[in-house]
């Protein structure tokens, strides 16, 4: 039950990231929920195997650091083109 769950999240998130591609924030939103399932996914698969969980700790230090650079990315675009939609700077200039 646990497993159809964090599918469904994956697939969600997934599913919000293709449909949702004009704005920045809401892609980079999607990507946190994808890696919000994929963690407890991972946590359920140590569990169950009865391992360690010291790999949940770098996963959650990578994650953070993704979401901290996908945010000063968000802010930069804010301050240079002042939105957030992707079709308003070209990125062929």
């Amino acid at each position: 039950m646990m497993k159809l769950i964090i599918l469904v999240m994956y697939l969600v998130g997934n599913m919000i990231f293709v449909c949702k591609h004009k704005h920045l924030l809401i892609v980079l939103l999607s990507l946190e929920f994808i890696v919000l399932s994929i963690f407890f996914f991972l946590l359920m698969y140590l569990m169950m195997i009865n391992n360690n969980m010291y790999m949940l700790m770098v996963f959650l230090v990578f994650s953070v650091c993704e979401g901290a650079l996908g945010l000063s990315i968000l802010v930069s675009m804010i301050r240079t083109h002042g939105n957030d939609y992707f079709h308003s700077y070209n990125l062929l200039w």
